[in-house]
């Protein structure tokens, strides 16, 4: 394996990792719908009753694929906050739940 090869590859496992730690877990979308999205770390979704997959891309940028569309948003999580921004602008916030034991 050359070294060229995983100094290309290496970061790119880092980022991944990064995303999918914060990204993981349940979300509740804000506004007047009030779904809960769950993002697991072996990169599936449920959107509410509907199951998909995601993965991660440059800038930001999360790939989610349903049976229903195919979207990629800009993605920013501050804390316990989520945000979703499409290329049109439109945005999708959510809190994350916290498990109760």
């Amino acid at each position: 394996m050359s070294k060229s090869f995983l100094l290309v590859v290496a970061p790119a496992l880092i980022l991944g990792c990064s995303h999918a730690e914060g990204l993981a877990g349940k979300w509740r979308a804000t506004g007047t719908s009030g779904m809960v999205w769950e993002f697991s770390d072996n990169g599936s979704v449920t959107e509410g009753t509907v199951h998909g997959r995601y993965s991660f891309g440059t800038d930001e940028r999360v790939k989610i694929e349903t049976p229903f569309a195919t979207n990629v948003y800009r993605m920013q999580v501050t804390g316990d906050h989520l945000v979703l921004t499409d290329p049109r602008g439109t945005r999708l916030e959510f809190t994350r739940l916290k498990d109760i034991h």
